[in-house]
């Protein structure tokens, strides 16, 4: 728990309500929101009288105004950043709006970097119910969610927020509600402590809600890495474990396995993940059988020092498996890989000429490697988004029955329409906008 001395010097928002914005009924009708804006306004009077925020401070935030002004992107990735608790406001609409997947992902990323440095869940999300929503239309990251909403009341779990403030015979019942979520609110604040996050580019981020109306849609997240009982020589053991999977390119800023953070991550964009060794999948390699999911396949450089593996790497390269991404991390941090730099990248060169220069442009700057958690957190979806259109166009298609010729379907991924592929600069270890988005027509 947060000491109140430690609380009271921090005047960060304590939460962030994501919600979906209803359009007027006709033209002269009122406007809908406003149900939602005296949600806001009681919360915030409850998390007020809950903590000791100070004058000034603001309690949540809500972005009633500014979408329709000038800088609210930039407003909105700075207190997405900076927020101690998310606050979705489930309703069909709500999980409909790509705006609404754009806030989740942009905050669960922040819990799951919080997650990898401290090596501990930080379970920052606090639905709240305003129309309720069957189990079968959530979206893989909501329905994941570990939440008893029959703590706020049954009239709530069956009407809702909505329900509740609309009808003054539930008056009661809404306040209940309100003031529970509030507690809860702080409760989760102070416990899971999330510090401040990097602000994201809002209008570049990807949906957490992935395909409308599809369930969660399976991905490989493979390793090839040694293990600490064959390193090479020279090599570190403290990024290594006992699998290949425990790998840890990014340690020390990292307390954990860069493939389970990147399960967390493609989880987070709607994604059924499993995790695999590069090593122990003894499946033939045959590039002519379609694909049977997409697949992300993370390469330690000092794994190729090994001769069979490398070998290994290198008839994979030579199959034709676009389905299959390929990301290089490289920890700017690292002084024995900084040193062996030469060395290490010609030999992926070498090994994997293919991946190296396949796909958009996003996948090419994976392939040359990722510098930082940071860097390797943006890029992923995008790299996820290019190996998941590679699938599709690739997987066996099965006719309908009656013999009827359908065109295969096109899979609506995490990213918005015109999303902008980048590359990193190499002077900030950053990710810059990049136009290019060649390979899609190569593969």
């Amino acid at each position: 728990m947060t000491s109140p001395q430690r609380r009271g010097a921090d005047h960060r928002p304590y939460f962030f309500l994501s919600y979906a914005h209803t359009p007027r009924y006709g033209a002269g009708g009122p406007d809908p929101d406003m149900w939602v804006e005296r949600l806001f306004r009681d919360l915030c009077g409850h998390v007020m009288a809950m903590t000791d925020l100070p004058a000034g401070a603001e309690a949540g935030f809500m972005d009633r105004e500014i979408r329709s002004g000038e800088g609210w992107s930039e407003r909105l990735g700075e207190v997405l950043a900076n927020c101690r608790v998310f606050v979705p406001l489930f309703s069909p609409r709500y999980f409909a709006s790509e705006m609404c997947g754009k806030e989740w992902f942009a905050f669960a990323q922040r819990a799951i970097y919080h997650q990898a440095k401290h090596n501990r869940p930080a379970d920052a999300i606090v639905p709240a119910l305003w129309v309720p929503v069957p189990p079968e239309q959530l979206p893989g990251p909501a329905e994941r969610l570990q939440f008893n909403h029959r703590a706020f009341g049954d009239r709530y779990v069956t009407d809702g927020l909505y329900g509740l403030i609309k009808l003054r015979i539930f008056a009661e019942e809404y306040e209940r509600a309100v003031y529970e979520l509030a507690k809860r609110i702080v409760s989760v604040a102070d416990s899971t402590a999330i510090g401040p996050g990097r602000p994201v580019d809002y209008r570049l981020a990807p949906s957490a809600f992935g395909q409308p109306g599809g369930g969660p849609r399976p991905i490989q997240v493979t390793v090839a890495a040694p293990t600490r009982h064959d390193l090479p020589e020279g090599r570190a053991p403290e990024y290594y474990g006992d699998l290949p999977q425990d790998w840890n390119p990014y340690h020390p800023e990292s307390s954990r396995p860069l493939a389970y953070v990147a399960q967390d991550l493609v989880r987070a964009l709607n994604y059924q993940a499993t995790v695999a060794s590069f090593d122990h999948d003894t499946g033939p390699l045959d590039a002519k059988q379609p694909p049977t999911r997409p697949e992300i396949l993370l390469v330690d450089r000092w794994a190729l020092q090994d001769e069979e593996r490398r070998e290994r790497l290198a008839a994979f390269d030579a199959e034709h498996r676009p389905w299959v991404s390929v990301v290089v991390p490289r920890n700017h941090m690292d002084y024995q890989s900084r040193a062996a730099d030469t060395e290490l990248t010609g030999k992926l060169e070498a090994t994997m000429p293919v991946k190296m220069g396949q796909g958009r442009a996003a996948s090419r700057a994976a392939a040359r490697g990722v510098p930082s958690m940071e860097a390797f957190g943006q890029i992923l979806p995008q790299v996820v988004e290019a190996a998941a259109q590679q699938y599709l166009r690739h997987a066996a298609v099965y006719p309908p029955a009656g013999g009827r010729h359908t065109e295969r379907p096109r899979l609506r991924g995490p990213m918005a329409a015109g999303y902008a592929t980048t590359h990193f600069t190499p002077e900030t270890h950053e990710i810059a906008p990049d136009a290019e988005d060649l390979d899609d027509r190569q593969s």
